[in-house]
């Protein structure tokens, strides 16, 4: 496999053109299953690209499409190839969340909310460990380490050269209280946090408890925007056993509103690192 395979992001692309092809062709989802004697429902996991697209299932719906051009035709056959290989975090075991990691690899920019603790891409080795551990209490020692050497490489995105991965994350101000592992890994990782967000491409804030009531108290949410034209962006929401990915606009616009009524609530930039450092201080002081 090529290092620069994204199979879930191949997925999305070619789901995407084949529902814009079905709907140029004027055919509905079922018209198209009846022909091709196939399941309804597999049309619809294919144009949203929840499921590995087989060449010969393109090639056959670009014939009914009545697509002519065939260096189109190909193309899409390659994004299907690609759509079966293995992301670089499959290379680790089982990864419930390798959706969302294939995503976030090819996003230009994330917008995240977070209420309970550091966000994955800012955590520190120690930190991510307590994590882990804490929230998966029957986890085994080898699984944990998979976890948590994913974890790590996820913040290959923060630093890629002339390209990272544009970052705005609003913190509940509980995330900087709440002691994950000791006051010694909280001490670490709130000076990494400041440490982070003197980059310019990452932007942290933190919303105070005197906020009171907020849109964010419903918990988690990831939005992710794409550069590559054509991406819609995607709603992410992680649940214990399960994830939901929103990709309607509507869906998309309202979580994009709730994030900017959160920033407006939240500490500036310079507001949050001031406070932090006052955490710092809180958990530097003997007990």
């Amino acid at each position: 496999m090529g290092i620069d395979v994204n199979p879930t992001v191949s997925r999305r692309r070619l789901g995407s053109e084949l529902r814009r092809l079905r709907e140029i062709s004027g055919m509905t989802t079922q018209q198209v299953a009846e022909r091709l004697l196939i399941s309804q429902p597999k049309i619809s996991l294919l144009e949203n690209g929840r499921r590995v697209v087989k060449p010969r299932d393109v090639r056959d719906l670009c014939g009914l499409y009545g697509v002519q051009d065939q260096r189109r035709v190909e193309h899409l056959m390659q994004l299907a190839g690609e759509s079966g290989q293995q992301g670089w975090w499959n290379s680790y075991g089982d990864i419930p969340y390798g959706a969302y990691i294939g995503l976030e690899a090819e996003a230009a920019a994330i917008r995240l909310y977070e209420p309970l603790v550091i966000p994955g891409l800012l955590q520190t080795p120690a930190y991510a460990r307590a994590v882990i551990a804490g929230t998966i209490p029957l986890i085994t020692p080898e699984k944990a380490a998979a976890r948590l050497q994913v974890r790590l490489r996820r913040q290959d995105r923060l630093r890629a050269p002339g390209n990272p991965l544009r970052l705005w994350i609003v913190l509940d101000e509980s995330v900087l209280r709440r002691v994950v592992g000791s006051r010694e890994v909280m001490r670490e990782q709130l000076d990494h946090l400041n440490h982070l967000s003197a980059q310019p491409h990452i932007t942290v804030q933190v919303l105070p408890h005197e906020v009171g009531a907020h849109p964010g108290v419903s918990g988690q949410f990831s939005l992710l925007e794409f550069a590559e034209a054509g991406d819609v962006s995607v709603v992410y929401l992680e649940r214990f056993t399960s994830d939901l990915y929103l990709e309607k606009r509507s869906d998309v616009r309202f979580y994009r509103e709730m994030y900017a009524h959160l920033q407006a609530q939240a500490l500036s930039p310079d507001g949050t690192r001031h406070l932090v450092n006052e955490v710092i201080g809180a958990y530097t002081d003997p007990e």
